[in-house]
Formats: C-alpha cells, structure tokens, sequence
C-alpha cells in the first residue's frame, strides 16, 4: 500500500511538473524568434543604410557643372574662336551646335549656332549666330538662371531671301531660365553629360565635356559703352589702343573665318576729307613755290 501511494505520488508531481517545462520551452522559443527576426531586420536596415551612405561619400566629384560644353556636333565651342570682341566678329562654326561654359566663381558664356529650314523655299535656310555671357545662379530649387551682361551680347541672323545677302547684326541680351540640369556619365559614349531642361521641363539636346577648365572669353564687359547697365571692369585706353601691327595680324587671322565686313556707320566721309585737305595743301605748296 505504501508502494502504490508512493508511486501515485510520483505520477501526480510529473504531471504537474512537464507541462509548466513545456510551457517555459514554447514561450521560450516564440520570444527567440520573435527577437531573431526583429534583430535580423534592425541589421538588415542598418546595413542598407550604410551602403547609401558608402555611395554617396563615393560619388564622383568630378560631376559638376563646371566647363565648356558642346552639343554633338562637337564644333560649335565658346571663346576666340566663335566670337572676336576687338573687331566684334562672330566667326560661323562648319557646322550647327549649341556651346556652354561655366566657372566655378559664377561666370558662364553661350556659343549658338542655329540653322532652321524654309519649308516655303528650302534654298533659302534661315541662321543666327549668338554671343552672350554674363554671370549664373542656381536656385535653392535647383533652377539655373543665367544673367548676360546687357552690352557685350552680339547675333547675327542671316535670311538670304530677304536680307538681300546683307546680315543683320544686332546687340543681344537674354535672361535665360533652365527648370534642372543634371550632370551624369553617358552609359554609351562613356563621358560627362550635361543635361539642361528648358522653363517648361522640357529636355534640351545633350551637351557633352569639351574643356575643362572652361575655355572662355574674359568675363569683365569687352565693349562697354557710356550708357551701358551691368558695365565692369573695362580696360584702360593705353590697353585699348592697339599698333598698326596688331591690327594687321588680326584682319589677316579673320579673312578666311568670315566673310563678314565692318562697315563705318553713316556720317562724314573721313576718306573724303583727309584727301581733300591732301589735296588743297598741295596746291598750296605748289601756289607758294611759283609765285
């Protein structure tokens, strides 16, 4: 009889005993995996986040806007070669293209050459030539906007079936207003890009790195004049005046870059009177010596 409630004993204490074992073992178990799988995600983010900031502290410095951008004719560029402030020339490119520069100080210069068809006439093609540059901002919004100095903008717009072969030649000054822009590396051509959106959003044609550092004209006014607005820095006449030398080699370097004649402005006929009064000191000294 002591053997069997002894062993009755037994029994009931593991009865009670195994389920509280089971029930620690199963809650045990759901708290582990329940913190596994929150720990797991915690790293998960942890480490995603790490690799975006990697990637941003590796990103290329070179993708600026600084430099000379050309469109993909490659043979429309900014500085002496497009435009000449001294003889005030803009010199046609081979063939149409867009050109931008920028400096990292705040200066920028545009180079354009457009030729639009006449569906009228199409022996008679429409073309401008545009010189401009000035000083650009770029908005917190990221919209850059570009200020041309008000004097020193030139265009040539050339119509030969009404200009009657004579191209008008015009001051030129043009706020523009691009929404973005966006620096990136071509996937297919392998080389900077610069792309510019138009006010509206609209994408322009691609320019691609040309020149860096940017090849420009000086960024201070070229021609300024006595009612000019944003005039700077202008030369001081001893640096203006140039010898006959210069002005030789100059006219010899642009003869074949354009066809285009600096013609005087209506007035007096300076020619006319230097040999008139040539003219009238001669006959004087020969008056003088007879009588």
């Amino acid at each position: 009889m002591r053997t069997t409630f002894r062993e009755l004993v037994l029994v009931l204490l593991s009865v009670a005993v195994f389920p509280v074992r089971a029930a620690t073992t199963g809650t045990g178990t759901g708290t582990g995996t329940a913190t596994g799988t929150a720990a797991g995600t915690a790293t998960a983010t942890a480490t995603s986040a790490d690799t975006d900031v990697a990637d941003a502290d590796t990103s290329d410095p070179n993708l600026t806007i600084v430099g000379t951008w050309s469109s993909k004719s490659n043979q429309v560029f900014t500085g002496p070669g497009f435009y000449d402030p001294v003889d005030e020339l803009l010199i046609e490119p081979s063939l149409p293209g867009v050109s931008y520069s920028f400096t990292a100080d705040g200066y920028f210069e545009e180079a354009t050459y457009q030729v639009s068809g006449n569906p009228r006439d199409p022996s008679c093609p429409q073309a401008a030539l545009t010189w401009q540059h000035g000083r650009y901002e770029v908005l917190k919004n990221g919209t850059l906007v570009l200020h041309p100095l008000t004097v020193d903008g030139r265009q040539l717009v050339s119509d030969p079936c009404t200009d009657k072969g004579t191209s008008t030649y015009t001051r030129y000054n043009q706020t523009e207003t691009f929404k973005s822009y966006l620096v990136f590396i071509d996937p297919y051509h392998g080389i900077y890009t610069l792309q510019l959106y138009q006010f509206d959003g609209s994408p322009m044609q691609p320019l691609y790195l040309a020149y860096r550092p940017p090849m420009m004209l000086p960024t201070q006014t070229l021609n300024p004049t006595s009612s000019g607005a944003n005039v700077q820095e202008s030369q001081a006449p001893s640096q203006a005046k140039r010898s006959l030398q210069q002005n030789v080699k100059r006219s010899l370097e642009n003869k074949y870059r354009t066809n285009a004649e600096l013609r005087p402005t209506a007035g007096i006929a300076w020619d006319l009177v230097w040999y008139s009064s040539a003219a009238v000191l001669g006959l004087g000294s020969v008056l003088f010596l007879v009588y």
